[in-house]
């Protein structure tokens, strides 16, 4: 027996350090294919489904071939997860002497040299901030890690973290007279001093694009990279290769370079009215776009009374801004480095105002308070190809979801590594047994019919009053969300949760706790959401999540696989369409005991030839069109008699 076969077996290590390991086959076979790719440093493409335990699958053989390892994960909730729970757990498991450290990107880590300034100045502007700024001074004194995440009682969306942490742009460097003490520096020590490293994939790119975040020090020595979540790669890819600029970005530049002068000594009347000018600049671009939240293609944003003017004028407003803070850059370092951001945002302006590249999309996304510029790259897989061509190591993929059925041509194709090997692992859970697929009757034939999302709600009705509750609702968008609100609202007896009433943590924890509630979500809970139980046992889904046509850069991505004589309904929206209804799905089965129903609305699955390759992407789910075979399912599934 080798070392894999015994660390997975049923009386092995994992089995006697970890309460509620049960061996599988699956997650032993995905383990072994690992520990190939690392020995061969190949490129290994894994999906594996619910519960194979891809974690444990990908951490042992990481631990028992040594060297060092880089683990990506897709959120800083994942990050924090593997690093606090799963990757300990393992170790002790292994009694692997390997050393961890976790690394974030620098926003996460309080900058002792902006709090002592925002203190300092009074920065902040209400009595809320102003307690939540001393319950960060006091975190400062007494953490080790400066992690904002480890201090809860400061919300990690609350604005006054603007003002107590750094960015690339405003940090000052070696320059910074806290360089010694910075977190920031003493998170990148520990990781280059570690076996294993803990990252997500918003850093890995952000170095590897901007050689800025500590990765590129840590990838020479590195034998290993895993990713985890992997299906968010290509995106996030494609959000790195471009380039971005906000009006927030620029307010903020503005902000920094008025706090700055008066640190250095003040005494520059015309550099204080030119920071306002450039505020009042950004700002005006901001409302030249109307309400928010709307992305436009670029041609489309110029037709906006208003805003091809106040882009000229914000570019002016920021290039005697560049001129004035150079001058200014030798009085302090923190001058020198408002300096520097001003000459890369106004460089960054020019770029997106000039550039129109066949191979990028120009495109404007408005926030409530802001409005972001970007350039996108069309293709971004050979941009990242090269990044996997500076040094030989293995590169291993996974995720639940990178196959459409069998075929991984899409994802491949999309993160640049035709040639890597694929392989895909089924869920062990018992779907046929476990749960249903509902397809309900008598919908409109046409989902974007205005009364689609009434007779939704209508179908879903007597589903929920089965289910007891314990329901997802998921939209596609936040239009169809609303209304469905409005029609359950005072229609059903369970408590009822609704995206944007709270942050996705504090919505789950009150859905998980009341165990009888309804949850309404869009986008944000598709993923990465994990509830066990009988809390949720009914996943309703509005429509096939396609994206929206007239998105800038799908739109310009679908131009160009026409031009090149392809058909981009099949290469590219269904595959994606596919995916994400398999997160979405991923939603409903969580644990060996659970149970539940799957409800699809969509018609097209039915109606249209595509609606059978969909459905076979999905786990073997029993298929049912019968409302009672749901409702007989339900009351099945609470018989306080029967148990898995």
């Amino acid at each position: 027996m080798n070392d894999l076969d015994r660390a997975f077996s049923s009386k092995g290590e994992l089995a006697t350090a970890i309460p509620g390991y049960r061996e599988r086959p699956q997650q032993l076979e995905m383990a072994e294919a690992i520990w190939d790719a690392i020995e061969s440093t190949g490129v290994l493409v894994a999906e594996a489904g619910t519960g194979t335990g891809k974690t444990f699958a990908y951490l042992v053989p990481a631990l028992l071939a040594g060297g060092k390892v880089i683990v990506s994960t897709g959120t800083k909730t994942l990050q924090d997860q593997l690093f606090d729970r799963d990757l300990p757990a393992v170790r002790r498991a292994l009694t692997s002497g390997a050393s961890t450290a976790l690394l974030k990107g620098r926003a996460n880590y309080v900058c002792l040299y902006r709090l002592r300034r925002t203190v300092t100045e009074g920065g902040a502007s209400t009595r809320e901030e102003a307690a939540q700024l001393q319950r960060i001074e006091q975190f400062a004194r007494t953490t080790v890690t400066g992690d904002r995440a480890d201090l809860a009682d400061v919300p990690e969306d609350a604005p006054i973290w603007i003002q107590a942490t750094s960015t690339r742009d405003n940090c000052l460097g070696q320059g910074c007279p806290d360089y010694n003490d910075c977190f920031v520096m003493r998170a990148r020590r520990n990781a280059l001093a570690a076996d294993v490293v803990v990252i997500n994939h918003h850093l890995f790119f952000a170095d590897v694009v901007l050689r800025d975040e500590g990765i590129s020090e840590l990838l020479p020595a590195c034998n290993t990279l895993i990713f985890d979540e992997a299906h968010q790669l290509p995106e996030t890819a494609r959000l790195f290769f471009g380039e971005r600029l906000s009006s927030s970005q620029i307010v903020e530049l503005a902000r920094d370079a008025r706090g700055e002068l008066r640190s250095a000594g003040g005494g520059s009347p015309e550099l204080e009215a030119l920071c306002n000018r450039v505020d009042k600049a950004a700002r005006d671009l901001r409302l030249a776009l109307g309400d928010g939240p709307q992305r436009f293609a670029w041609p489309q944003a110029l037709t906006f009374a208003g805003f091809p003017e106040a882009l000229i004028k914000l570019r002016s407003a920021l290039k005697m801004l560049d001129g004035a803070l150079g001058a200014q850059a030798e009085r302090s370092e923190g001058l020198g480095a408002c300096a520097r951001r001003a000459s890369n945002v106004y460089a960054v302006l020019r770029r997106l105002m000039e550039t129109d590249a066949h191979e990028d999309v120009r495109w404007a996304e408005v926030f409530g308070h802001t409005v972001q510029l970007h350039v996108t790259p069309l293709h971004s897989g050979e941009l990242f190809q090269r990044q996997m061509e500076d040094h030989p190591r293995a590169w291993i993929f996974t995720s639940a979801t990178l196959a459409v059925g069998d075929d991984f041509t899409h994802f491949t194709r999309e993160l640049g590594v035709p040639g890597a090997q694929t392989m895909r692992w089924e869920s062990p859970f018992r779907f046929s047994e476990q749960a249903l697929v509902y397809l309900p009757k008598n919908l409109p034939p046409d989902p974007n019919d205005a009364a689609f999302t009434d007779a939704v709600i209508e179908a879903a009705f007597p589903v929920l009053q089965a289910s007891g509750g314990r329901a997802f609702l998921l939209f596609t968008t936040l239009r169809a969300l609303r209304r469905a609100h409005e029609l359950l609202r005072g229609r059903i007896e369970f408590p009822l949760l609704v995206q944007g009433t709270g942050s996705r943590s504090e919505l789950l924890a009150r859905f998980r706790s009341l165990g009888n509630a309804v949850l309404l979500g869009s986008a944000s809970f598709w993923e990465g959401v994990d509830v066990r139980g009988d809390a949720l046992s009914l996943v309703v889904i509005d429509k096939l999540p396609f994206a929206p046509p007239d998105d800038p850069v799908l739109a310009a991505r679908i131009d160009a696989i026409k031009s090149e004589g392809g058909n981009p309904f099949y290469e590219l929206q269904l595959p994606q369409a596919v995916l994400a209804l398999k997160q979405g799905a991923g939603r409903l089965i969580r644990d060996e005991t659970d149970r539940g129903v799957l409800m699809l609305c969509d018609p097209r699955l039915l109606s249209k030839p595509y609606g059978a390759r969909i459905l076979k992407s999905l786990p073997a789910m029993k298929p049912t069109r019968d409302l009672a075979e749901v409702q007989a399912f339900f009351g099945r599934a609470r018989l306080p008699c029967e148990s898995e």
